[in-house]
């Protein structure tokens, strides 16, 4: 079995939140253990948080979201309007107040991908995670 899901946000702050809780209501409901359902939650909502303060201008007033759970791996991709990365995107210092988002992405979860959008402007920030199931979880997957 294999999930998706895709949610256009608002960029705005509170939107955060609403992706997190989705994210966790599916992977609560498919049986996905508490550590890893945590795990992602926290990197989505650091990725959200990053597209809601970096992803565009005025006109641009929204951002995607997609979700996949499919066999024992969960991906999630959030994709933008914004200026796009450089090379590779900077991070923070350790001993930063703010702009450690990417660092915790990476600490997370087991692949992360950045890149630029194709033929427009934008980011789109992918990550990985092997997923690991509750005992008689209620929809156990099958790759």
């Amino acid at each position: 079995m294999s999930i998706w899901w895709s949610l256009h946000l608002r960029r705005e702050a509170a939107s955060v939140p609403l992706a997190r809780r989705l994210l966790l209501g599916t992977m609560e409901t498919a049986g996905v253990d508490p550590d890893i359902c945590y795990d992602l939650a926290v990197a989505l909502s650091e990725a959200c948080a990053n597209a809601v303060e970096h992803g565009g201008d005025a006109a641009s007033e929204d951002y995607r979201v997609t979700a996949f759970i499919d066999g024992d791996t969960c991906r999630i991709e959030i994709t933008d309007s914004g200026p796009g990365f450089g090379h590779r995107p900077a991070q923070a210092p350790a001993f930063a107040e703010d702009g450690r988002g990417l660092f915790l992405i990476e600490a997370l979860t087991d692949h992360v991908h950045y890149r630029n959008r194709t033929g427009r402007p934008g980011a789109v920030v992918s990550f990985d995670k092997i997923l690991k199931w509750r005992e008689g979880a209620a929809l156990p997957m099958a790759s």
